[in-house]
Formats: C-alpha cells, sequence, structure tokens
C-alpha cells in the first residue's frame, strides 16, 4: 500500500544500502510488527518510536497477497521509505525497479509485472479510484511498456514508459508535487470500446495502452512564481475537439481530417486553424466566462513555514494528520468573481460525476472540489483570502446546507454568496431561489452566465434544539441542529419517516424516481386510513414569543414551521398573498410575533425578515391537494422564536430528514443570515414571491 508523504533529506543511495544490507539475498522476506518497528528505528535511527504510529503503518501495508498471518513485505515496506527521498522520478523509477526485479536479472518478468500491478491496485484502492475495471487497464498499460514485445520489461524500458505515464507514477507514488514539478494532470478512468484515459482540464484523450505515448502534458493549471501572476498569457492549444466549427480568426470552417485538425484553448476556447492558430491576437482573455475563471496565472505555490529541526518522526505525523507543506496562493484577476464549485457526485445518480467533468473543463479543475475528496474544507482554505468570489453548490438541499455549516466553521473574513445546481429529485431551496427542481442537461456555461447575472439575497437560518423529556428512552439522533428550510411534525413526517425507514432496508426497491413517487403515494394513502397523527392538538403544545398558540379550534395531523416558500418538491403550504393585500411592513417594523387569522391573511413570507411561518396539516388527502396548488395549509402563526412541547413520541423532520422523537421540548432561534445568490428572472417559472 501506497501512502502519500513528503519529502525529506534522505538519499537514494542511503535508502538503497539499508535495504540491501537488511534483506540481504532474500527474496520475499516478510516481517511481522515486532520486526517493522525495528526496521523503523533502524531505518530513522531513533531509539523508540510511537506505538501507536507504527501500528496503523503496519496495517496500511497488510493486503490480500499470501504472507504469513499477521505480517508485511518488506520489499513493499522498503519502497514505501524510497517515497521520503528527495531526488528525480527517473531515480525512483530505477530504485523500484531494482526492489521488484527479485532474481536481479536485470528485466521484470511476468510474475514480477503482476507484482507491481497488484501495488498499483492497493494504491488505487487507498486514493478512492473505482478499481472494478482498473486491473486491465493496468495490465495493458504495462504491456505497452515493454516495447520490443519480448515478454520482459528492461530497466530502459521502464524507465523510458514509467516517465511518460502519469498514471503508472502516481499510482507507484513516484508523481510527487514540488515547487519545480508539473501542474498535477488530472486523469479519469472510463470504459467505452475499449479502456480510455481522459484528462479532465483539456480532454485529451487516449487508449490506456497509449498513455505512456502521450504528446506534451497537459495546460498548466498554476505558475511556478508570484511574479508570473496578473500577467495575462498566450492561449493554451489543445490539438483537435472542433468538430468542424468555424475558426475565430478566418471565420471558415474548421475541416475534420483523419486525425487531429484544428486548436481549441483550453481557457477562452476559442477554435482556429492549425495555421490560423499562431496569428495576432495570442493573448487569452478567458473569454465569456472570464467573471468566473481562475487562469493558470492566478495561482502560485508557497512552501508553509516549517521547522529545520523537525524530525522525521513529525514529518510522518503531520502527514497523517493530512498537514500538507505546499498551499496554493491566488493573485486575482481584477474585475472578477471567481466561482469556487462543490460537487456532490453521490446526487442525482451519475449526474454529480458529469457535472464534476463538465466543470473541470469550463474552469480551471484547481477550482471544482469533489466532496467526496476531503468535503468542502480545502476548497474553503483556497480560497478564503479572496475579497470577491461567489460558490456554486451541485447536490440537492443536504448538499447545501452542508457548505452553508462549512462557511460559518471557516471563519472566513468575507462571506461569500451561494448559488445552486439541483441535482436530484426535491430541491426546495434552489426551487425558492429560481435555480429550478433539477438539472436537466442544461448547457452549463448559460448556468455559469446566469450565475453572473444572479442577484445577492440573504435567507435566515435557524438552530434547533430537541431536549428530551427526563426518564424517556433515547429515540432516534436528531439529523440537523439548523433548519435551513423547513421543520415539521405530524403527519407528513410520518410519511417521509416510513418512506425512510423502508428505503434503509430495502434499497433495491427505491431506484428510480417513477418507484420513489409510488411508493410515497402508497404511504400517504395508508397514512390517511390510519391517521396516526390525529388529533395532534392534544398531544403538543406551541408557544411563539411566549405567546401560547390555541390549537383547539382547528383539527390538525400536523404542523410545520417554514423558512421559506416551498416544501416537500414545491408545495407552497403557506400560499400565495396577493400583492395588494400585503401590509409593506420591514421585518424591523413588524411585530416578534402574529397570530391575528386577519393580519396573517395579508403577511407574506420572506426569506430574510426573521421570522418563521407556522401552518397546520389537517391530514394526508389535504397534504395532496397542497401539492396541487388545490389549497394551502391554515396559517396560525408567524413568529420570530418557537418552543415546542410534545407529550408523547411522534415522527419529525428537517429539511427533509425524518426521525421519531420520544416526548420533548424543542427551541427554535434564529441563528444567522446566509448570503445567496437568486437566478435572474426568466431562469425558471419563479415561486411564490419571487417570479
Amino acid at each position: 500500500t501506497v501512502c502519500w508523504l513528503p519529502s525529506c533529506s534522505v538519499s537514494s543511495n542511503v535508502i538503497e544500502k539499508r535495504y540491501f544490507q537488511y534483506c540481504t539475498s532474500v527474496a520475499d522476506t516478510c516481517i511481522n510488527e515486532e520486526g517493522f518497528r525495528l526496521f523503523l528505528k533502524t531505518y530513522l535511527e531513533v531509539e523508540d518510536f510511537p506505538v501507536d504510529l507504527c501500528q496503523r503503518l503496519f496495517r496500511s501495508f497488510q493486503n490480500s497477497e499470501p504472507t504469513r498471518e499477521d505480517s508485511v513485505f518488506l520489499k513493499d515496506v522498503s519502497c514505501y521509505f524510497s517515497l521520503l527521498e528527495d531526488g528525480q522520478p527517473r531515480d525512483k523509477l530505477e530504485f523500484a525497479f531494482k526492489l521488484y526485479d527479485r532474481d536481479g536479472n536485470g528485466v521484470l518478468d511476468s510474475s514480477e509485472v503482476d507484482r507491481i500491478i497488484a501495488q498499483m491496485m492497493h494504491a488505487a484502492e487507498y486514493l478512492g479510484w473505482d478499481v472494478s475495471e482498473l486491473r486491465p487497464v493496468l495490465k495493458d498499460m504495462m504491456t505497452a511498456i515493454d516495447a520490443d514485445s519480448s515478454g520482459t520489461v528492461s530497466l530502459e524500458e521502464w524507465v523510458e514508459g514509467g516517465m511518460n505515464n502519469v498514471p503508472l507514477l502516481v499510482l507507484l507514488g513516484l508523481k510527487c508535487w514540488a515547487p519545480k514539478a508539473e501542474p498535477q494532470v488530472y486523469f479519469i478512468f472510463t470504459a467505452g470500446l475499449g479502456y480510455v484515459s481522459c484528462c479532465a482540464g483539456c480532454k485529451y484523450t487516449v487508449h490506456g495502452r497509449c498513455a505512456n505515448r502521450n504528446p506534451a502534458p497537459c495546460t498548466r493549471t498554476y505558475v511556478k512564481s508570484k511574479k508570473e501572476t496578473g500577467v495575462c498569457q498566450s492561449h493554451d492549444w489543445v490539438s483537435g475537439n472542433c468538430d468542424s466549427r468555424k475558426c475565430d480568426k478566418c471565420q471558415k470552417k474548421i475541416k475534420s481530417l483523419q486525425g487531429l485538425t484544428g486548436k481549441h484553448c483550453v481557457w477562452c476556447h476559442t477554435m482556429r486553424h492549425d495555421d490560423c492558430a499562431d496569428q495576432e491576437p495570442t493573448e487569452c482573455t478567458c473569454g465569456q466566462l472570464r467573471d468566473h475563471i481562475l487562469p493558470p496565472w492566478a495561482i502560485y505555490p508557497v512552501i508553509k513555514a516549517q521547522q529545520k529541526t523537525a524530525s522525521l518522526i513529525q514529518l510522518l505525523m503531520d502527514k497523517l494528520n493530512e498537514h500538507l507543506f505546499i498551499i496554493e496562493q491566488i493573485s486575482a484577476v481584477p474585475n472578477t468573481h471567481p466561482l469556487l464549485v462543490f460537487v456532490n457526485p453521490k446526487s442525482g445518480g451519475k449526474q454529480g460525476e458529469r457535472v464534476l467533468h463538465k466543470f473541470q473543463y469550463l474552469l480551471n479543475p484547481r477550482q471544482v472540489y469533489n466532496l467526496s475528496n476531503g468535503g468542502p474544507g480545502p476548497g474553503l482554505s483556497f480560497f478564503r483570502n479572496l475579497q470577491d468570489y461567489r460558490i456554486l453548490v451541485c447536490g440537492g438541499d443536504g448538499t447545501v446546507g452542508w457548505i452553508l455549516d462549512a462557511i460559518d466553521k471557516a471563519n472566513l473574513l468575507v462571506r461569500p454568496p451561494v448559488a445552486v445546481l439541483p441535482l436530484g429529485t426535491g430541491n426546495d431551496l434552489a426551487r425558492c431561489l429560481r435555480w429550478g427542481g433539477g438539472y436537466d442537461g442544461e448547457d452549463l456555461s448559460r448556468i455559469l452566465k446566469d450565475i453572473e447575472g444572479s442577484a445577492q439575497v440573504l435567507m435566515d437560518r435557524w438552530s434547533v434544539q430537541v431536549i428530551t423529556d427526563e426518564n424517556q428512552e433515547k429515540g432516534d439522533p436528531v439529523p440537523y441542529e439548523i433548519i435551513n428550510n423547513y421543520f415539521s411534525i405530524g403527519v407528513d413526517a410520518s410519511i417521509a419517516h416510513r418512506f425512510h425507514t423502508m428505503r434503509e432496508k430495502h434499497p433495491q426497491k427505491f431506484n428510480s424516481r417513477m418507484k420513489n413517487k409510488l411508493w410515497y403515494f402508497e404511504f400517504a394513502t395508508s397514512e390517511t386510513i390510519s391517521a396516526s397523527c390525529k388529533k395532534l392538538s392534544e398531544s403538543l403544545t406551541i408557544e411563539c414569543c411566549g405567546t401560547p398558540l390555541d390549537l383547539s379550534g382547528v383539527s390538525l395531523e400536523g404542523v410545520a414551521v417554514l423558512n421559506i416558500p416551498s416544501m416537500h418538491g414545491g408545495s407552497n403550504l403557506w400560499g400565495e398573498t396577493k400583492k395588494g393585500d400585503t401590509k409593506g411592513l420591514t421585518s424591523q417594523e413588524e411585530p416578534e410575533v402574529i397570530i391575528d387569522p386577519e393580519i396573517l391573511k395579508v403577511t407574506s413570507q420572506d426569506l430574510s425578515d426573521r421570522r418563521l411561518e407556522v401552518v397546520g396539516l389537517e391530514g394526508a388527502m389535504e397534504m395532496g391537494q397542497i401539492y396541487t396548488g388545490l389549497k394551502s395549509a391554515v396559517r396560525l402563526a408567524k413568529t420570530s422564536q418557537i418552543t415546542i412541547r410534545t407529550k408523547k413520541a411522534l415522527p419529525m423532520q428537517i429539511d427533509g430528514e425524518p426521525w421519531m422523537q420520544p416526548p420533548c421540548t424543542i427551541h427554535i432561534t434564529h441563528k444567522n443570515q446566509a448570503s445567496m445568490l437568486m437566478a435572474p428572472q426568466g431562469k425558471s417559472s419563479g415561486f411564490f414571491n419571487y417570479k
């Protein structure tokens, strides 16, 4: 198993000497945990080594290879520690060759190549790659390195093939980014008509067996020093992918021949004939998406200050705690608003993964983050010193809440506004902000232009505290501590809880939108018959800013507390208020609580008024009528603070996440306001007061 480690001053010769001294003439030495600790003490020249760190490292080397119980291959351990050395990839490749050449005959035979492939498979699993179809790709890659098709790989073939093979370098742990290194190349392994590798940055695509024969490296994504920032530079041309379009220089069609014809710029996406590419203007302006893009000349690397006396053990500990030694800094381009993109690849089936790759192509890959790899922290840290930037969240309402929580915890100097690209179903918050109920494959360039023309609005966020009564058994965990959309008790939460429970038990029955809707309809129908939350007013009390609500006059099966004018995928529970009826009071002039039915009739909702709307639900049948727009819920109150006390176990939900809660007291208070981006009018049909 290969792990990523910082560079240190141990030379290749020292590693090689110590290794061969330690296991002279033994092809496949195995060591147990005690032997592993002895190796570390000898190798690092220390008297003692932390037991917990030793155990963690030892477990990382254990794999499915047939070794003695509780042992690891010393050869793998030594190769792992070769990553600590300073030096060039060529030297490291030569060292790795000697490690895997068991018989020392100067060539790698098929069994030794299989051992290298196994090592790379373990590295891919460690990196979180999908390895289900990776082994054939690696076999093709290793076959291509055997240039003379002799069935063995010589040292010369190994070094020459490996130097141009980025996936191999990465999977062997030899492609380490240092200040003098080229920028990282982003590769995507896909299966189509054969195995191919596609660069997410420039879309250059090759067979797996051709990866080691690719041309010049992918376009750079940053410059090497701060001196180079701020200077607009020339186009970064990539051959092909012009699809018979017109040349932006001569306006003639770029004819497709048998080969790569024409060139396109990675940043501004302008297209030209090969002969026109070198003509003026040669400077790249980043095109129509200039406002969003972080061009290479806006990013430069900085080495974190380190104590020169730091021990190698400390370096290992720091790396295990994910403390990086090289960080990137941004020198913003004037009059632009760089876009920080977060994508949840699990949202919307495979939609998230496709959107991730498209944004990596349209923007700088360094400003697009996969939330499955470390969450939002790295992206927020990278952008934290910028004064004027935007965030785009690609995912559902839960993903948006995740990002808003991360922004709170990051203590940013500037709180950036957040836009939403809705993936999957529901997406009530995205609907209210005019971004729609779900992404349907629209051109992402158009969405980026909509973000450029969007308006900044504030959205209230609320803290919810659930205190279970004494002498009560602990119920399900409360899913969230913050309300962004809504909170509800009763009939709708009961349906959602049954749906959620069934989906967890039988996920195979919930693998399509149509099946989900049918199941939801079935649970709603059975809830109509059973009326499990009938006479809800007898099971709870509600106080708004200390004023009790009188629930005796209405027969309710559910209560909902609303922050936004959309619930359950577009239902307007509060209902629309005619513009002529609105009182027109500002949030400062509006009283802390309104419970008068006549005033509530002419009171509208607002995302930023620091108020919550409380409505009553009469039953599952009425919920269906609300969903179709035939009626609205019963308006009960508008308030800035709510306390709810329940007398029996009831189903509840926060922003679509249900749970069963024993008797408790619930306090809902204002937390803060998040800066959001509302799409321009015409982006979608609009909702309620946001048309």
